[in-house]
């Protein structure tokens, strides 16, 4: 185990406990850093997922952050869209599988400087008045 994989967990657990999707970071450094296969690192990701998660759900049960109901329903249907994406995944070609993750990044890094802007926008008017 070397210093970059040591190094990969730390900021991927990181970024997962906070809620913001560890796991597309995961991925993204495992493949761009550690040069392995897209198919591979998904699969990784997944069972990075779990322990990670499930110590996410304790510190936020206990701070009474998740709304159990709400969080039941997206699950069922959640593990619903995972067996469907994953038999999607393993069918598509690997080179298509990085364009459409790719794609996927751009676009969650878009809505991210746009929701910024706005919220810096919001402000100046507020602090203007």
């Amino acid at each position: 185990m070397g210093l970059t994989e040591i190094l990969i967990g730390v900021v991927s657990g990181i970024v997962s406990g906070t809620g913001m999707g560890g796991g597309t970071i995961l991925i993204f450094l495992l493949t761009f850093m550690l040069g392995i296969e897209q198919h591979i690192a998904q699969a990784t990701n997944l069972i990075f997922f779990i322990p990670t998660s499930i110590v996410a759900i304790i510190v936020n049960l206990k701070n009474k952050n998740i709304d159990l109901k709400l969080a039941i329903i997206i699950s069922i249907f959640g593990i619903l869209g995972a067996i469907i994406g994953a038999n999607i995944a393993l069918k598509i070609d690997v080179t298509y599988l990085k364009k459409a993750f790719g794609i996927f990044l751009a676009i969650v890094a878009i809505n991210e400087i746009y929701s910024i802007y706005k919220r810096y926008k919001k402000e100046k008017r507020t602090n203007t008045k």
